[in-house]
């Protein structure tokens, strides 16, 4: 069977290959630091997808590389901090579920731009000092945006910080709470009416390239500088969300 049966309708092979090279690295990435891989995934994505299929595709991929690493890594999750995560995070899918299908697509592309460059730059919300209860008010918070925006694993990492967990018990908590952000999300989108099965094909093949991510980026990629991969993290996270800016922009400029 040809890659091109795989795809949706109108998707190039070469679109695919790069989207499916992509979930693997991401998933490395967010399985050696946990965090970045879903932003930067989404950031590609919003490249070359339509905006109607981006936020939910996004989540079901990102539903199959949180739950490989959760699972590689099950024994280190935090369930306390995690189900109040899903309690908050309930609440946020079905309010956001219901703004993100009424908004134009290039308004969505300019809200992603300006999004990532704000997790990117900005210093993000300021939750140390609060309860692990705080974690039911990142769920609320992540997902609703999540319904918008795709990633906002960035949140509920902030509040996972102050738990004084391992590093273990972060990236195997923040996978859990990720896992549980995306599935809520599927389940609104799939209930709002949106199609998977056109994109069921490059879904799998996604999730399989994620897996395999995940299993490299336990091993591998924690031997990397942090401070230089990070300037060049936020270097490319800067170019592609300053394209969607500019792409919304001048959609909305030539009345579309």
């Amino acid at each position: 069977m040809s890659l091109a049966a795989w795809l949706p309708p109108d998707m190039a092979p070469a679109v695919a290959l790069l989207l499916i090279a992509i979930s693997l690295l991401t998933s490395a990435l967010s399985a050696a630091l946990g965090l970045g891989g879903g932003i930067t995934l989404i950031a590609v994505m919003a490249q070359v997808l339509p905006v109607p299929a981006l936020v939910p595709v996004h989540g079901v991929v990102q539903l199959g590389s949180n739950a490989g690493r959760a699972l590689v890594l099950r024994r280190h999750v935090n369930w306390p901090a995690a189900l109040w995560f899903a309690l908050g995070g309930l609440a946020g899918a079905l309010l956001g579920g219901s703004i993100a299908i009424t908004l134009p697509a290039p308004v969505l592309r300019i809200g992603l731009g300006l999004f990532l460059l704000w997790m990117v730059w900005g210093h993000g919300p300021r939750l140390g000092h609060m309860p692990k209860r705080a974690m039911a008010a990142a769920g609320f918070v992540a997902t609703t945006l999540s319904m918008f925006f795709g990633a906002a694993g960035p949140i509920g990492g902030a509040v996972l910080s102050a738990l004084g967990l391992t590093r273990h018990g972060f990236v195997a908590t923040q996978a859990m709470t990720a896992l549980m952000m995306h599935v809520l999300k599927i389940v609104v989108f799939g209930l709002l009416g949106f199609a998977f099965a056109p994109w069921a094909g490059l879904i799998v093949l996604m999730i399989a390239a994620g897996f395999i991510g995940t299993l490299l980026g336990t091993r591998l990629l924690g031997r990397m500088p942090e401070h230089g991969f990070r300037i060049g993290f936020r270097l490319l996270m800067t170019g592609l969300a300053g394209s969607l800016v500019w792409r919304g922009a001048m959609a909305l400029a030539a009345g579309g």
